[in-house]
């Protein structure tokens, strides 16, 4: 709901970052208002918190320039080698300087630098952090407000991202480090924080994260819902069962095929929560038939009712319908080739 639109009535899961890092229990697992990226400072000696952080977010090389091509440097005295370094270190400083005039109070930048600016960055009370990646860049810029800079002279005050805060976490006795970006000027953009105790655990939990954010989304787009546990496949084949009763030919047959396959979900689900499948479904079909309740699924949970309703057991019609549909366009393909091929040519 951080990232919905609801005037659009649609979400852009691409706002949703999701991070996942071995170590502590799944339990752990934790929605963060911001960024956190996979990251620390770039110094030990920086500050590891930073409130109310002005940010600029660099794409080009925050060291002085190298040539693109082959190059070759003889230095033959210590005043010629002193002269190179006092104009890195001077290049640098008119970098540092820039940053530092237009408020920046930390660096984000998608290349590196090494140590040495490194040194000079922590000296002139600049912290940064380095190599981040594009994607993570963007949702930076997205969740800061910042404007994403590739020349040095393009940088403005205007362009900066502000966040509430900054902070480095470390985890546990490991030497794990991550950066957390919170309390963001636009806070349409957060990170799902997954734990676990290794790493199938992780990527599982992603996938299912993924599932759920994409029910969600569908919730949003379209609120309608059908009650689950199989009671909507159930009500199904009885009102196919009923329609084929209305055709003499032999396309009852096919009708009557459809409306099997529908009882083919109630009882898959029968059967892997250990209930007889063909006497629950059975049990289940007469009981809407009965008492006219079109929301008796399968008892799944055990709670000793059928009634979908009472178990608060729903599906989004959304994605119901796109079920019965892509079924039967299968069935359509299947059909088609029927007509082409004849069964000798199987």
């Amino acid at each position: 709901m951080a990232v919905a639109d609801l005037e659009r009535r649609d979400v852009n899961l691409d706002l949703i970052k999701v991070e996942g890092k071995v170590g502590g229990k799944l339990e752990d697992t934790e929605l963060i208002h911001g960024i956190l990226v996979d990251k620390e400072m770039s110094h030990p000696q920086m500050p590891k918190q930073i409130e109310d952080a002005k940010i600029a977010i660099l794409t080009c090389p925050f060291e002085p320039p190298k040539p693109k091509t082959k190059h070759k440097v003889d230095i033959d005295t210590v005043e010629k080698f002193q002269t190179l370094r006092k104009q890195e270190q001077q290049y640098f400083d008119v970098m540092v300087q820039k940053c530092k005039d237009v408020g920046a109070t930390l660096v984000i930048c998608q290349w590196g630098f090494d140590d040495e600016a490194n040194h000079l960055l922590m000296h002139r009370n600049l912290p940064a952090v380095r190599w981040v990646g594009g994607v993570e860049l963007e949702l930076i810029a997205i969740a800061t407000g910042g404007r994403i800079v590739p020349r040095f002279q393009e940088l403005t005050p205007e362009k900066l991202g502000k966040a509430g805060l900054v902070r480095e976490k470390a985890f546990g006795t490991t030497k794990d480090r991550m950066l957390y970006v919170e309390h963001c000027a636009n806070s349409r953009a957060v990170t799902i924080f997954i734990r676990g105790g290794n790493k199938m655990i992780i990527e599982e939990t992603k996938r299912s994260i993924h599932d759920a954010l994409c029910v969600a989304r569908n919730l949003i787009r379209n609120n309608s819902i059908v009650y689950g546990g199989g009671s909507a496949e159930i009500s199904c084949s009885v009102c196919v069962e009923a329609a084929a009763d209305k055709h003499p030919g032999v396309e009852q047959y096919a009708i009557r095929a459809f409306a099997d396959a529908l009882d083919s979900v109630p009882m898959a689900l029968a059967e892997n929560s250990g209930l007889q499948p063909i006497e629950t479904l059975s049990s289940v079909k007469s009981q809407q038939i009965k008492e006219n309740n079109h929301y008796c699924g399968i008892d799944c949970n055990d709670a000793g009712t059928n009634d979908m309703r009472e178990q608060n057991v729903f599906e989004t019609l959304i994605g119901k319908q796109q079920q019965i549909f892509l079924a039967t366009q299968v069935v359509k393909m299947i059909l088609k080739i029927d007509d082409v091929i004849s069964p000798s040519d199987y």
